[in-house]
């Protein structure tokens, strides 16, 4: 592998950039992994956003070949959460799933080596992704480029700080309440949520969370975005359901003509949960250059009991949870010390993991009438925008729960804090975290929309042409590898 020093990185605008240079010769696939590397020993001490470095498979692939896909020689770190990579640790952020080493790839994985990526790590997860802020007791805090004092959200949110942190252009994450878009909102940069069954998820699993949770990545821009969807979408052997064929492909649609006469329905907060002023004014400004694009805003309301929504998703969170425990107690094959889960788990498994299966079945129900009334809105509107969270980004710790509280507190904790995107997971709508504000703190503050079920490419055509009307590439964080 090439060395390099730190004058002579390159600083490629995005990942197709990159790929280009590396397809005409400018640099090799081994310089574009070495200077990679530089970048993220140079960031990581301050951010702590790596769960495993895994440079020598990385250096392994440059020098066994590399697919000639797309994204040939671009360096990628995968997030350390349910998604399996052969030879690494996926300890999904637990303490007791520390030393656990996968045999096989996921088929996302498996997509993105054949799109040319080379990847050589796995960054940071709070455990089993129930989290807003990539806090954990195995890991540590993962830290805000923005701040250092602030999180950089949950629970994508090591990824989403080395994308800001000019790192890599991409990095892999997933999303089952909005895991992808709060840190993407919370870091500055672009994250999109595609439509349920539109990923992969296999060989291990057939849905998350019932159907609620993805995969997808988060990236400078919005052209890699879709150009990383077209090599990844597209039902895998044996899943349970596909999201419908698209005729145009993603990249197409982010650089194709602009969106005309979009109706768009504004909501600005969720009761019972107030949203805080410099939200609340971001949206208000997205939704102004949204008219001033030709677009037309009015407001409206979602058709959802917040307290009634989330108190039915952790039914589900914690049937899931429990049976998550149960299978590990099965492969290990002796009872689990539940003490080495982290208090939030064992709230949520003391108040929600012990339901019966009539109430798991009655909350998936609940979840589909959603969806339902969601598709019903959206007969009226095209796009709904909201905030994506509805605080600016909190300080490290702050969203940490104790045993003493209970799931109805922690509701209170996460979903006043984000009480938006997980609509979007229950429903299986696509939505995306668009980076076009920052508070007079410096800190990043994103706007959400969301589209009908399956229309990822309208979204994409917007997010292109809210990119070119409010550019967001030239801001950098103080912690940042340029």
């Amino acid at each position: 592998m090439h060395t390099v020093s730190s004058s002579s990185l390159v600083r490629p605008q995005d990942g197709l950039d990159l790929a280009q240079r590396i397809g005409q010769g400018e640099l090799s696939p081994g310089e574009a992994l070495a200077q990679a590397i530089e970048r993220l020993e140079q960031v990581n001490p301050a951010l702590n956003a790596v769960a495993e470095k895994l440079y020598h498979l990385g250096e392994q692939s440059v020098a066994q070949g590399l697919p000639d896909g797309p994204f040939r020689g671009v360096p990628l770190l995968t997030k350390d959460l349910f998604t399996p990579l052969a030879g690494a640790r996926m300890s999904n952020g637990s303490l007791l799933l520390k030393d656990n080493v996968m045999p096989v790839d996921a088929e996302l994985v498996t997509r993105l080596k054949k799109a040319g990526f080379t990847i050589f790590g796995t960054t940071t997860s709070p455990e089993f992704g129930t989290s807003y802020t990539t806090e954990s007791r195995l890991f540590g805090a993962t830290r805000n480029p923005w701040s250092l004092d602030h999180s950089c959200g949950g629970s994508s949110g090591a990824a989403a700080a080395l994308v800001a942190a000019r790192v890599l252009p991409i990095a892999h994450g997933n999303d089952g309440g909005g895991s992808l878009r709060v840190p993407a909102s919370a870091c500055g940069v672009f994250g999109l949520k595609p439509s349920r069954g539109l990923m992969p998820m296999g060989p291990l699993a057939g849905e998350g969370w019932a159907g609620m949770s993805t995969s997808h990545v988060m990236s400078l821009s919005v052209r890699d975005s879709a150009a990383v969807l077209d090599q990844l979408a597209g039902a895998d052997l044996g899943a349970p359901y596909a999201a419908p064929h698209y005729r145009q492909s993603f990249l197409a649609a982010a650089t194709g003509a602009a969106p005309q006469g979009l109706r768009i329905g504004l909501v600005t907060h969720l009761p019972p949960w107030p949203t805080h002023p410099d939200c609340s004014e971001a949206v208000q400004r997205t939704a102004a250059l949204c008219q001033q694009l030709g677009h037309h805003v009015e407001e409206t309301c979602l058709p959802v009991d917040g307290l009634e929504f989330y108190d039915t998703v952790f039914t589900i969170i914690g049937s899931q949870t429990r049976n998550l425990m149960n299978l590990l107690a099965r492969m290990a094959g002796q009872p689990l010390d539940e003490q080495a889960l982290e208090a939030r788990h064992r709230v949520i498994l003391r108040d929600k993991g012990q339901l019966s299966g009539a109430d798991y079945a009655a909350a998936v129900d609940y979840l589909h009438a959603f969806g339902r009334r969601m598709a019903e809105l959206m007969q009226r509107y095209d796009l709904i925008l909201t905030p994506t969270m509805a605080q600016p980004p909190a300080r490290i710790g702050a969203l940490t729960v104790r045993e003493e509280q209970s799931v109805a507190e922690l509701i209170h904790t996460f979903h006043g804090f984000s009480p938006f995107t997980a609509l979007c997971n229950a429903s299986g709508q696509p939505a995306m975290s668009v980076p076009l504000h920052w508070n007079d703190q410096g800190l990043p503050i994103g706007s959400h929309f969301c589209a009908g079920f399956g229309d990822d490419t309208l979204l994409l055509a917007v997010a292109a042409q809210l990119e070119q009307a409010a550019p967001w590439a030239h801001r950098r964080p103080p912690v940042c590898a340029t």
